[in-house]
């Protein structure tokens, strides 16, 4: 997955917005201002960050050895850096909703109302 499909898909989530809050070469995905996802435009190979259960991550971590593993400069517990390129398109999309849905699960349950 390259940085355009990458975007696409973010953005056909519900109540996403994309900014640079950081500077101008990191992109951050957010649902109802919290961060699910986020990239460096600039990185080579590509990689993003994603959020992820604890226990999964670990099990990511490990069946993707050097392709994902714990996010630079953030929680390594909840959050993974992810070698899109280097990964099935499918698989990647599937970390994309898993962060976001983990991110939805955790706003009040107004916020959560006004997105459906």
């Amino acid at each position: 997955m390259n940085v355009e499909s990458f975007r696409e898909y973010c953005l056909q989530k519900k109540g996403v917005t994309e900014e640079f809050p950081f500077d101008e070469h990191t992109l951050v995905f957010k649902v109802c201002g919290k961060m699910f996802a986020l990239c460096g435009l600039e990185r080579m190979p590509f990689q993003v960050n994603l959020k992820c259960d604890p226990e999964k991550a670990i099990r990511l971590r490990e069946e993707f050895d050097g392709k994902i593993t714990g996010a630079y400069h953030m929680s390594k517990t909840h959050w993974n850096t992810v070698f899109a390129e280097s990964l099935p398109p499918k698989l990647v999309r599937e970390m994309i909703d898993h962060s976001y849905d983990l991110v939805v699960k955790g706003l009040t349950k107004k916020q959560q109302q006004e997105l459906q």
